[in-house]
Order: C-alpha cells, then sequence, then structure tokens
C-alpha cells in the first residue's frame, strides 16, 4: 500500500509551520479570521511543493492517480465543481456545435445545459416509469440502438445510472450497440460512486460499475455516495475516443482556476479510507442492509422497493442499489411529503427528498447499524398508524414533450411569462425542474400541453419544490417563433 504522505496531512504539516503566508487566501491562516478560523489552517492556493490542478504533476497528480486505480479506468481527473462540472465537460468534449446528441430524458439539468452551451439537436430516449413504485426504469440497449438507427447523426449518447431513486442500467449492453455504431457514451453515474471499486472487495459491489463496463466517460459525485465533502466528484475517462486534449480545456473552462485544497483533500482522504477500509465498511453495509430489510418485511402499507418485488422481464433495469431505499406510501392515506415530514418532526429522521407516492432515503458505507435500526423502528410504526385509500395519490411522472425549438434557439429567444393554466400550445423559455431531484418536467424550446400542465399542477399540489414556476404561478414561454422547427 502506498505510505507516501496525503494531501491533508501535507496541508496540515504546512499549516503548522512558519511559513507567512505573502499570498492568497485573503484569511492567511490567522487565527483572528473569525469563527471559521480553525478551518483555514489547510486552505491554501497553488504554492510551491502543492501542485496545479490544472497542470498536475506531483501531489494532485499523484491523487488523481490514485483514485484512478481504485476503479480502474484509463484517467481520472478530480473535480471540485461536483458532477455538474463533469457532465459539461464531458458533453463539450464529446459533440461539436450544432451536432445531434441522444440522452435519456431523466438526465440531470446539467446535461441539458451543455446542449444549450453546445447549440445540439438533442433526441430523448424516454424511459418507462415502474409503476409499482412510480420511479424511471432503467435504459433498455435495444431502444438505444434503434434510436441511433434512426437518428444515425447523433455523436453521443448520454445516459444516466443508478437513478436518483438507484435503479442500475446495463451498462456493458448499451456500451455495446453504442460503439458498434461508433458513438460515445457517456454515463452519469453521480450516484454511484460506490460502484465498481476495484479495491473492496465486497462482491455486491465487483464490476457492477460503468468503467468497468466500457462507457467512455464516467462521472462520480463523491459526495453523495462515499466519505467526501459537498462538491466533490470525479470523470473517468476510457478508450481512445475522447480526445483528451479537448477534455482537459474544457476542465479549465468549467473548474474554477482557484481550487479548493480542502475539497481535494477530502477526495484523497476518501480514496485512501476506500483502499484501507472499503471492504470491510462495504461488508458491514451489506449486513445492516439484510437486517433493515428483515425487520421491515412485515410493513402491511408501506413498501421498501426491491429490484425482487416488481415482474421479471417486464423492466430494463439490472439491479437496485441497496443504499437507495425507496419508500413507497402508494395507496395509503399519506403522501411522500407527509412521510417526510412525520419522520422529520417525530423521529428526528432527515430524509434526502420527497415524491408524491413514496420517499428517498439515502443510506452508505459510513450508517452503522444504529442509523438502519431507526429507520427501520420509526417505519415500523408509522405503517401501524397509516391506512389503504382508494383516494391515495398516484405517481404522476413525466412525458417527452416535442420540441418546438431547440433547448439553444428557445433559450435565446424573446420571452415573457404567462399563467400555467394559460400555457397550453406555446413553447417553454425556461426548464420546469423538480428539485430534488433536478430532472426537468420541461425545458426550453418544448411545447406545453395539458398533460405537462397536469403534472406540474399535481406536483405543486403535493408540496414539492418545483423550480421555473413564480410564486404566483407562471411559466416563463418564448414570445413568438419566427419559424416553427419540429423535431420527432
Amino acid at each position: 500500500m502506498n505510505t507516501e504522505k496525503s494531501l491533508y496531512q501535507a496541508l496540515s504539516a504546512y499549516g503548522g509551520s512558519d511559513f507567512y503566508p505573502c499570498h492568497m487566501p485573503g484569511h492567511k491562516r490567522s487565527s483572528l479570521s473569525g469563527e471559521m478560523a480553525d478551518f483555514y489552517k489547510i486552505d491554501i492556493t497553488e504554492i510551491e511543493g502543492f501542485d496545479n490542478l490544472h497542470q498536475a504533476e506531483g501531489i494532485l497528480l499523484a491523487a488523481q492517480e490514485r483514485a484512478n486505480r481504485l476503479y480502474g479506468a484509463d484517467e481520472t481527473f478530480f473535480l471540485i465543481n461536483g458532477s455538474t462540472c463533469g457532465a459539461l465537460a464531458a458533453v463539450m468534449t464529446s459533440t461539436k456545435p450544432g451536432d445531434q446528441i441522444l440522452m435519456a430524458r431523466n438526465c440531470h439539468k446539467s446535461v441539458y445545459h451543455a446542449a444549450i452551451l453546445q447549440g445540439l439537436c438533442v433526441h430523448y430516449y424516454c424511459p418507462k416509469m415502474i409503476e409499482e413504485y412510480d420511479i424511471c426504469d432503467g435504459v433498455d440497449f435495444r431502444e438505444i440502438g434503434r434510436l441511433l438507427d434512426q437518428y444515425p447523426d447523433c455523436a453521443t449518447v448520454v445516459i444516466t445510472s443508478p437513478t436518483y431513486e438507484g435503479v442500475v442500467s446495463d451498462v456493458a449492453e448499451i456500451a455495446n450497440v453504442v460503439h458498434e455504431r461508433g458513438k460515445i457514451l457517456i454515463v452519469d453515474e453521480a450516484h454511484g460512486a460506490h460502484l465498481g471499486l476495484c479495491g473492496t472487495g465486497a462482491y455486491s459491489y465487483e464490476k457492477k460499475g460503468a468503467v468497468a463496463q466500457g462507457a467512455d466517460l464516467v462521472i462520480h459525485s463523491l459526495h453523495k455516495t462515499l466519505p467526501s465533502m459537498t462538491q466533490t466528484a470525479l470523470l473517468h475517462v476510457n478508450g481512445d475516443r475522447i480526445d483528451r486534449v479537448k477534455l482537459r480545456k474544457y476542465l479549465s473552462m468549467f473548474q474554477s482556476s482557484s481550487p479548493s485544497y480542502v475539497l481535494m483533500a477530502s477526495m484523497d482522504s476518501c480514496m485512501r479510507y476506500l483502499e484501507r477500509q472499503g471492504r470491510e465498511r462495504f461488508t458491514a453495509m451489506e449486513t445492516h442492509y439484510r437486517a433493515f430489510c428483515q425487520k421491515t418485511q412485515g410493513l402491511r402499507h408501506i413498501r421498501i422497493g426491491k429490484i425482487g418485488d416488481v415482474p421479471e422481464k417486464k423492466y430494463a433495469f439490472t439491479d437496485w442499489d441497496m443504499g437507495k431505499a425507496v419508500i413507497s406510501v402508494k395507496g395509503t392515506n399519506i403522501t411522500g411529503k407527509e412521510l417526510c415530514g412525520i419522520l422529520r418532526e417525530e423521529y428526528h429522521l432527515e430524509l434526502e427528498m420527497a415524491a408524491q407516492t413514496y420517499a428517498l432515503a439515502m443510506m452508505t458505507l459510513m450508517d452503522e447499524a444504529q442509523g438502519w435500526q431507526r429507520l427501520a423502528d420509526a417505519l415500523i410504526e408509522i405503517d401501524a398508524r397509516i391506512k389503504e385509500s382508494a383516494n391515495g395519490r398516484t405517481g404522476s411522472g413525466f412525458a417527452c414533450k416535442k420540441a418546438g425549438l431547440t433547448m439553444a434557439q428557445a433559450f435565446h429567444s424573446p420571452r415573457e411569462e404567462a399563467a400555467l393554466e394559460e400555457a397550453a400550445g406555446r413553447i417553454s423559455a425556461d426548464f420546469i425542474t423538480p428539485y430534488p431531484p433536478g430532472i426537468p418536467l420541461a425545458a426550453p424550446g418544448e411545447l406545453i400541453d395539458g398533460e405537462l400542465i397536469a403534472i406540474i399542477k399535481d406536483q405543486i399540489e403535493a408540496g414539492l419544490c418545483v423550480q421555473g414556476i413564480t410564486p404566483e404561478g407562471r411559466i416563463g414561454v418564448v414570445v413568438e417563433i419566427p419559424e416553427k422547427i419540429w423535431h420527432d
């Protein structure tokens, strides 16, 4: 095992030395610099001996290579602007202005932003809904192949696996059909940084990651499922389809020129922790998960999503991440939002997000048995006092809409606001996005119709946070379209 000094250790040693900082940051590591002064001790700039993220040759290069050894990619880059920066750089690198792209409709909004910046013509893969839980299915590789044959000029394919709710697609088969047609595959695996870690040895996670399954570019959010600080992420590159020089240029554009050494130290620390204790922690996580499933198997109304609970061969997904506990209250007299409120107020359990018919609890290798136990006990108590209801909510999901303009055209067109109820037939000028998870119900350029309006109203009435709607219930629409350009 590599015993060289970690970035955190190097920063701590330097912060405790007698070197005086005649350089940025302005806090000067001074104990007089306010209530957060203790955190400033390891916050520096690119001084001698601490390398430069945008041209890493020393300690930062070694840290990135350590991450690369864990995941087994050809090359790995640290991202201190989150997975958003990785998605932007990946899409921009793999396309040219005005190209066509095939992307799953449930991609994160950062992928849509890249399409706007590059002026791309977008074709969508629309995943089915897993009806039993009102969440998106995985990606069907056969349908990806059919769509690429229908739109042969698409340069790149972008999918999300696992989804926000933990649904995992067959990336290996998707990579095969994409590469057979000479295209590039980008996998937003932001919620799966724990998948496919080469050095952990926990059998539930081995060889399931998108890197090992052949994706060209893979994006990981370390902070989502691993012990790393918020805003830390990785971008992995495989094969020779990606122009590495171009990728580095875009990473330099989308990342701060003053990257946080605190965040980079957190990433390095995370990789070292996984090297030392990953096997043990993942094994413990699986033990805790099995105990949680055993304890909650008698629930009468609440259901915990599991791959075995849905009909075989009905859906495309191949696995369901055990760290994403989809807690369904579909067909009961409470909503997912109400369940979150009960867990917060009565049990001091703060969940990740709420939808109309389910809530999502995120559990990681850092959760101990007590955390799983508290969640199980709370759900058992709540289950005993709620009831089945024929009037219970059903998930509204989302629907792929016909585009009247490309996203870039609509984004740059004159816009005005219209009342939601009066917007049918207009072209959306903005994103309308429930957050979390950040997947748009409508994107700029898409046609607003009655179905979309009903979905938006249903989400608002359920108490969910929907971005892109003013407090007065108005949305941005394109003022006029000189020439309608319809895309399938």
